[in-house]
């Protein structure tokens, strides 16, 4: 039971972190997008981070704290992940529109900080990965609760958005689906390598960069 104390309040520390951020950063900063849907996913979704409790103490929660934690982790660092550098480094640019920074902090969430976030999980709860699949699959829920609020909220109307607007083929070209299976597969081949130091940290090292070069095109600066 202490275990499922600590995560408890590690995941009110991950709330009450995002809710700093909103009421620090300017509306427009492009950190400050992502972040405003991802918490308002967190407080006002079905499973929101840091509330659900679970007959099996600790493993409900772990998972969703862990992830949520890597992102926080990139958002304080000195040099941040390669997946999550395209957001930091274009979130003042305005040829960048809210629509396409939510949906590079998205990619990199998920793409990146979910598979390693399964990792650090089985390692806390001394589990293998396919233990941890249906909670996967309900973290996954959860992200797509937050892909339905970031089109919801920040695409333009039909009338605005046709089919030539770039922004329509960007909309296209990034599926939370594949980048959830692709998480699932990464999470299993790091965790079959974890006696492998060296070929895991290869392997962790160009799954950041893929992500992060997907997040960079994602945020190509578009005319409006």
């Amino acid at each position: 039971m202490a275990q499922y104390e600590q995560v408890l309040m590690s995941a009110d520390g991950v709330v009450s972190r995002m809710r700093a951020l909103d009421a620090a950063l300017p509306a427009r900063d492009g950190v400050a997008v992502f972040n405003r849907v991802y918490l308002a996913v967190a407080e006002a979704g079905d499973r929101p981070v840091g509330t659900r409790r679970s007959p099996a103490p600790g493993t409900a929660i772990t998972l969703d704290v862990r992830c949520a934690e890597r992102y926080l982790t990139a958002v304080d660092a000195v040099r941040p992940p390669a997946c999550w550098r395209p957001l930091f480094q274009s979130r003042h640019h305005p040829g960048v529109r809210p629509l396409q920074f939510a949906l590079a902090g998205a990619n990199a969430h998920i793409g990146h900080d979910l598979a390693l976030a399964v990792v650090d999980a089985c390692r806390s709860l001394a589990c293998e990965p396919e233990d941890l699949e249906g909670e996967f699959d309900a973290v996954g829920d959860l992200l797509v609760a937050l892909e339905d609020r970031i089109r919801e909220e920040l695409t333009p109307g039909p009338e605005l958005l046709r089919i030539a607007d770039p922004l329509t083929h960007l909309l296209g070209a990034w599926s939370l689906e594949r980048a959830r299976d692709a998480a699932w597969t990464a999470a299993r081949a790091l965790w079959a390598l974890r006696q492998q130091p060296e070929v895991a940290g290869e392997f962790t090292d160009r799954l950041d960069t893929a992500v992060g070069f997907a997040g960079r095109m994602l945020l190509t600066p578009l005319p409006h």
